[in-house]
């Protein structure tokens, strides 16, 4: 018993040695962004752009679709989902590589408006950090999915919901179908790989995923599921 505690404090050292790095940098990263740019400024920026659209103009289907497939515990954390991020972490090892993330909404949209795309640790620790004091900073949560809604790349040159509905379906987002609203969501994950101009059977593939999504967290039934799917 003795000997495995003894490996077990061994592997902390060694696990604490190698992330502390990472985690300084980060933390670095997260304050020399917000140095340069503060929150409410870069929040103000954002909402002054064309194109941008409030959280009443935004479908709840289009909503729902992103939260169902992208963060399903999105109302009950604080900016970071620790059991997301350890399921990703598993994966990863196992993988060896930074394939999966658990990033929540929050982390995402704090990516879209501050950081890069690239994957390294460092970059992931910075948007944990932004992704707390941004929850800490806005009044709602309603708030985060009108900014994420607003900063998500759709492919096509848009960057807001109301361009991506009117590059891909020429509608206002109050014209949008379910199923057009279920596939705009599906499209961030991978812009060069579901958009419907791009590669539309992906594109379908990629909105039965939230559509399966949605079914499985109780966003849809099978019942709706269906007539959405035939249209």
């Amino acid at each position: 018993m003795k000997k495995l505690l003894k490996y077990f404090i061994v592997i902390l050292l060694i696990v604490v040695a190698i992330v502390s790095p990472f985690i300084y940098n980060g933390y670095t990263m997260y304050k020399e962004a917000l140095q340069e740019t503060p929150l409410e400024v870069k929040i103000a920026q954002i909402k002054e752009k064309d194109g941008y659209a409030t959280y009443d103009e935004i479908p709840i289907m289009y909503l729902n679709a992103v939260i169902a497939v992208e963060d399903r515990r999105f109302y009950t954390h604080r900016g970071v989902d620790p059991v997301s991020i350890g399921r990703a972490v598993i994966n990863d090892i196992k993988t060896m590589s930074l394939a999966e993330g658990g990033s929540t909404i929050t982390q995402q949209l704090c990516k879209n408006i501050y950081f890069t795309q690239e994957k390294k640790l460092e970059r992931k620790v910075a948007e944990a950090f932004m992704a707390i004091e941004l929850e800490k900073e806005l009044k709602s949560k309603d708030e985060i999915l009108e900014l994420y809604a607003n900063t998500s790349y759709f492919g096509g040159g848009c960057y807001t919901i109301k361009d991506a509905a009117r590059y891909y379906y020429d509608k206002e987002l109050d014209e949008l179908t379910d199923s057009e609203c279920i596939m705009l969501a599906g499209i961030p994950n991978a812009p060069a790989v579901y958009a419907p101009d791009v590669n539309p059977e992906l594109a379908k593939q990629r909105q039965m995923q939230v559509i399966n999504k949605m079914i499985q967290y109780g966003y849809l039934s099978q019942e709706k599921a269906d007539e959405i799917i035939g249209e």
